[in-house]
């Protein structure tokens, strides 16, 4: 419990010291996320340390129970409302705040923060490497779970990082970065050169398929 709460500790750290190095046109500019800029993003990473249990549950209502659309009107909402420094602020005041996604524990706040920092770095182009550790603790709890979760399909592709010794799945070589690939999990669309393998395109924007 004490390696992972660091782990989340460390990754909330370094993202709001990347955030810090923005040029203020950034905050503007598309993450991985459809339809999110890098403001919406960081509100909604932040969401969970503003929002109080009624609010919460109020919004989630007024979505018709849809947590989807819930979090995107929230983040839109949070992104026109707060500055970019208040929401730096935001996830700076709360680099130890014990959230966890209902079900997920701290195994999924560690996802959820690292899954979206990457939404940011590798849409910006940041050369930012998640620590090995932290991604090792990711990847060793996926599963088919997941993966359906966030409707990504790689029935005969066998996923193999370039920089840890991980593979997933059976089937045609897929090779990344092991955060390239979480990425791929996620049902990400990366930018090119990311990939390399017969299956590659299928996961890159700019593609014509």
């Amino acid at each position: 419990m004490t390696d992972i709460r660091v782990a989340v500790a460390g990754e909330r750290a370094d993202l709001a010291d990347v955030l810090a190095g923005l040029a203020a046109d950034d905050w503007d500019k598309a993450t991985l996320c459809a339809g999110w800029r890098v403001r919406e993003l960081v509100a909604h990473i932040t969401m969970p340390f503003r929002l109080s249990t009624p609010r919460f549950l109020l919004g989630l209502a007024k979505a018709r129970g849809n947590f989807d659309r819930f979090a995107d009107r929230q983040a839109r909402r949070d992104g026109r409302e707060l500055s970019a420094a208040e929401l730096l602020d935001c996830l700076r005041q709360n680099i130890n705040h014990p959230w966890k996604p209902p079900g997920g524990g701290y195994q999924g706040a560690l996802s959820h923060d690292v899954i979206h920092g990457l939404d940011v770095t590798v849409a910006l182009g940041i050369d930012r490497q998640v620590p090995a550790n932290r991604m090792r603790l990711i990847l060793d709890d996926m599963n088919p779970r997941q993966l359906k979760y966030f409707g990504v399909d790689v029935t005969g592709i066998q996923l193999k990082a370039t920089d840890l010794d991980w593979t997933y799945g059976t089937g045609e070589p897929l090779s990344g970065t092991a955060q390239d690939l979480l990425l791929v999990l996620c049902d990400r669309t990366l930018p090119p050169n990311h990939l390399s393998g017969p299956a590659a395109d299928r996961f890159t924007t700019g593609v014509t398929r």
